[in-house]
């Protein structure tokens, strides 16, 4: 008697994936927009549900003790952020099965450089009181009018009759709303049916994972399953899969459109790529924190180092999207000060283990790469780069606890146009930049402000919040800025999430206060926000967090009272 091995088995599992989803794919083509949003309401429902044992899986892999506050990570960015966009989602196809656009409820206004930007929050009386300080707004490309935006808005579904084949999605493995919210994005977005590989570090979320898309697999749209890099291989180059895509990083990306090694090299020199269909993609890069010069007390200086450091520690450093490198200015008269509440912050920050595959290899490198390197604690601080020297730091993801100092020349206008040019020309990649002021050098910046987020060629940019928050914002588009192509990829292909259905967004501006509320009241800022939940020194993140999932499954004004509650003891 032969028994089959199980590289064997899993392969006949994605086989027979495949099978089902080209005959579901007919399936999701006769379902009607309505149906299409029942399925997503119970998807809605199904997350709820599975909520808590969504973050205990999560908790698990990632090694969190339990009681961590650190929990609060797994509700923000697991079940709260697939919540908001399923909700956000649906009432954009509510609006097209009214005849409308889902852009009809938004707001729009003119952007620098001939540009419509379209106000994607806050967008209800929760997001005002939730997010109170916060704002987005999705910018298009220069010259598409207002009336152009409105009549693309909803992508495929404006013909839902016509399928876009078998994608799939090559799940990633840091944060746990991702796969799910790439898988929505391809079958609503894109009218493509979608078998889901998950990554090996979150294979304990199968079940989870499986029940919240439950909806869409009964129908025959939508698979989910597990293996290693032979499974993820046999599955894209599957003749009957017509789409890929990934979340990942740069590196990963050419393994799988032009193969590893020399041949890999040799192939995307020659153009040639291995993979012969198209590949949308959300990959990490060198993401910078710009620090305006300022005039700042104490207590700013100290909130905004704290800031900076989650911007890096948040999910242990493992985020496409983390912080690595602070610009400051170097005739700021406060640098120093503030460079010492960075330090104080990055040592306060509470210990947790190095959970993602080669993290330590990774931050061993770096400390191998500058022998001058501030070990604190687990972390690594690497001062005095240069953006005139071949710095690793700029040019290599560490996705690690690894944080570099920059510093720059100017005053604040001119500090700010060589930052402007040295994260677009000495960075690799393009998915975010984050940039810090004192609401006075704002002010005195005036359109000049605007004028550079306009010049920064990056997917989302945020003022004064982290451009993780554009991530957890569902209206918003994500991903890298437009451009890039398969043999210079970047930071990636493509946009995700965007739940307002944007046709060919070009970035998402975020906005949120410079301190946080008691002070930002006292000090004319009109915003009610506390310390976010999300910073890893907010002591009561896991509390709130759970409560935002928790409301985020049914919005009620009832639920308020208690997260306010717990936020402001945060």
């Amino acid at each position: 008697m032969t028994t089959s091995s199980p590289a064997t088995d899993q392969r006949a599992a994605a086989d027979r994936a495949i099978a089902d989803l080209v005959r579901g794919e007919s399936v999701w083509a006769a379902r009607s927009l309505a149906q299409r949003r029942e399925l997503l309401e119970r998807v809605h429902t199904a997350v709820g549900e599975q909520a808590a044992a969504w973050v205990s899986a999560a908790a698990a892999y990632k090694r969190l003790p339990e009681g961590s506050q650190l929990i609060g990570e797994e509700w923000i960015t697991g079940p709260y952020p697939v919540l908001t966009g399923t909700g956000a989602l649906a009432a954009s196809i509510r609006a097209l099965e009214a005849g409308g656009s889902p852009v009809d409820a938004f707001t729009t206004r003119p952007a620098p450089g001939g540009r419509v930007a379209v106000r994607v929050l806050p967008h209800s009386v929760y997001d005002r009181l939730l997010l109170s300080g916060f704002s987005a707004e999705v910018w298009m490309p220069p010259g598409v009018t207002t009336e152009e935006i409105r009549s693309r808005a909803g992508l495929a579904l404006r013909r839902p009759e016509e399928t876009g084949g078998v994608g799939v999605v090559l799940g990633a493995g840091n944060i746990t709303s991702i796969p799910v919210l790439d898988v929505l994005y391809e079958l609503y977005a894109h009218n493509r049916v979608v078998v889901l590989k998950l990554n090996p570090v979150t294979d304990g979320l199968l079940a989870v994972f499986r029940a919240v898309l439950a909806p869409l697999i009964d129908i025959g749209a939508v698979r989910v399953l597990t293996g290693g890099p032979d499974i993820g291989a046999h599955l894209v180059h599957h003749p009957s899969v017509s789409h890929v895509h990934m979340t990942g990083s740069a590196a990963t990306h050419d393994a799988i459109v032009f193969g590893t090694g020399t041949e890999g090299t040799n192939r995307k020199r020659a153009g040639t790529p291995l993979l012969d269909k198209p590949v949308t993609s959300e990959l990490g890069g060198v993401s910078p924190t710009i620090v305006l010069p300022g005039t700042w007390s104490d207590a700013d200086l100290r909130f905004q180092a704290e800031h900076v450091a989650t911007q890096r520690l948040h999910n242990g450093g493992y985020n496409c999207v983390a912080s690595q490198v602070v610009i400051i200015s170097s005739q700021w008269a406060q640098k120093d000060r503030f460079l010492v509440h960075l330090r104080a912050a990055l040592a306060k920050a509470p210990d947790r283990p190095a959970y993602y595959p080669g993290s330590d290899d990774r931050l061993a490198g770096a400390l191998a790469e500058y022998s001058g390197a501030r070990r604190i604690g687990a972390r690594v601080l690497i001062e005095g780069l240069d953006a005139g020297a071949p710095e690793p730091a700029l040019t290599t993801e560490y996705f690690a606890p690894v944080l570099g100092v920059l510093e720059l020349p100017g005053a604040p206008g001119g500090f700010l146009d060589e930052a402007v040019h040295t994260a677009n020309e000495k960075f690799a990649g393009t998915l975010g930049v984050n940039l810090i002021a004192h609401p006075r050098t704002i002010a005195a910046l005036g359109p000049a402000l605007d004028d550079a987020i306009a010049r920064l060629r990056y997917g989302t940019v945020a003022v004064n919040a982290w451009t993780g928050v554009g991530y957890l914002t569902a209206t918003a588009s994500w991903g890298a800025f437009p451009g890039h192509t398969i043999d210079d990829v970047q930071s990636g292909i493509g946009v995700v999430h965007n739940a307002v259905l944007l046709d060919g967004p070009e970035r998402t501006v975020v906005r949120g206060p410079f301190r946080p509320a008691p002070r930002s009241l006292l000090t004319g800022e009109p915003s009610l926000s506390p310390k976010p939940p999300w910073f890893v020194t907010n002591r009561t993140a896991a509390t709130t967090g759970r409560l935002l999932a928790e409301f985020a499954a049914a919005p009620r004004w009832s639920a308020l009272p208690a997260i306010f509650a717990s936020a402001l003891r945060g």
